[in-house]
């Protein structure tokens, strides 16, 4: 079986794991667990090939711990329970370390298995994950780990290891090696920061180089090539998708339906359309809210018709989506309003309710006030009248204000001339 060349050359050392440096440097908070000795429960998280399997098993490598490895696309409930059970035998002694990749794909129960020996330190659990750990690994465990976030490596970081694959290529294959200009430099560039995907993309300009039997020629053309078609996924893979979503939003918010179109192609493309759907909703309310109320029923309805078409023609109802809420007016009115109301609630706890506007019911001898006294506005002209609806504390208090934009301000127009106000 032919090892990948990413494999062949994973570092054995801290030192040599590529980029990471605010984790692995010398003083820094993982580099200094790990050199205590005292392992503790870890989760390591971040986007594929950025060093998180490397450093869990050099960890693994260099406890005196019985090592077990599982990954969790392919774990069982009957693996685990093997490994806990091995905690419980002599060799188990010295304890017991875990090494669980991709732990996002357990399911909850099979989580919860591990939660007892994790908890008693019988089992040391090391796992990592390409997904945020706090939206997809089971609360009990993590509030049992230290989560450590590996970031996606600099082009500058990756350029040297790049340089060193082609050197381990060229002499295993006892050849002479030339690169053109701009070969580790593009490669470095075009996998997204991920380590493992350059190193292969090495490896496959390597297979398709010019070779005379003396000499490894790889051309710019080549890395061109199959770099890009190397970084095709990347956007695919792991938790970079929260990163894409992010900026879809915020160039929805900015109003350029350009970049919103862009970064929506891209999660299309990851074939994602159920996040892509989800943050279209949010938006709606979110930033366009009362300047255009009504985006929120068309979004829906583009969500509904991308969910029932599937793709590829999904596509077409979500663009519609996208571009509207990006030329659309802008107002996070509700937004701020809804925000300072949970604020209020966090300091300040529930208060009372005025008595006109509770429930009616009997009135108890010992009442200050006989009688609910509520006056129902639609007995009123332009059915309104002036009565007090929040709490005694906070009466004075207001949380909405009117947006700049036309919808609103018209609202404003209205109720300032019924309530008479100057």
């Amino acid at each position: 079986m032919s090892v990948p060349l990413a494999e062949k050359m994973r570092p054995k050392r801290l030192d040599d794991v590529v980029g990471q440096r605010d984790l692995l440097e010398q003083g820094k908070p993982l580099r200094r667990i790990i050199d205590s000795g005292k392992i503790p429960n870890m989760i390591f998280y971040g986007p594929s090939g950025v060093g998180k399997t490397t450093v869990a098993r050099i960890i693994a490598d260099n406890t005196n711990m019985i090592m077990y490895r599982l990954n969790g696309t392919s774990a069982s409930t009957a693996d685990i329970k093997q490994v806990i059970s091995g905690a419980q035998t002599l060799d188990g002694y010295s304890g017991v370390l875990l090494y669980l990749d991709e732990i996002q794909y357990l399911n909850k129960k099979q989580q919860q298995s591990l939660l007892e020996c994790i908890e008693d330190g019988s089992v040391t659990l090391i796992s990592s994950t390409t997904e945020n750990p706090y939206f997809y690994v089971y609360n009990a465990i993590i509030s049992r780990s230290t989560v450590f976030e590996f970031k996606a490596v600099e082009p500058e970081d990756i350029e040297p290891a790049i340089r060193r694959a082609f050197s381990y290529l060229a002499d295993e294959l006892g050849l002479k090696l030339r690169l053109e200009s701009g070969v580790c430099e593009h490669i470095a560039r075009g996998c997204g920061g991920d380590v493992r995907k350059s190193i292969n993309t090495v490896e496959l300009c390597a297979l398709s180089a010019d070779n005379d039997g003396e000499m490894l020629t790889v051309t710019m053309q080549a890395a061109e090539s199959l770099t890009q078609r190397s970084n095709m996924r990347y956007d695919r893979d792991g938790d970079s998708h929260y990163d894409i979503l992010s900026a879809l939003h915020k160039s929805i918010r900015g109003s350029d339906p350009d970049a919103a179109i862009h970064y929506a192609a891209r999660l299309i493309e990851a074939g994602d359309i159920v996040s892509l759907s989800r943050r279209l909703l949010c938006i709606a309310s979110e930033d366009v809210g009362l300047a255009y109320p009504q985006a929120v029923t068309i979004v829906k309805s583009c969500v509904d018709s991308a969910m029932q078409l599937g793709l590829p023609e999904a596509r077409l109802p979500l663009a519609e989506a996208v571009v509207l809420l990006a030329t659309a007016p802008k107002s996070n009115s509700a937004y701020l309003a809804m925000d300072a109301a949970l604020a209020d609630l966090k300091q300040h706890g529930t208060a009372d309710f005025p008595r006109h506007l509770q429930n009616v019911h009997l009135d108890g001898e010992n009442a200050k006030v006989k009688g609910q006294h509520y006056k129902y506005p639609h007995d009123f002209p332009n059915h309104w009248v002036a009565q007090q609806y929040l709490p005694d504390e906070i009466k004075d208090k207001t949380y909405y204000s009117y947006g700049e934009n036309k919808n609103e301000q018209s609202a404003k127009a209205y109720w300032d001339k019924i309530k008479d106000k100057k």
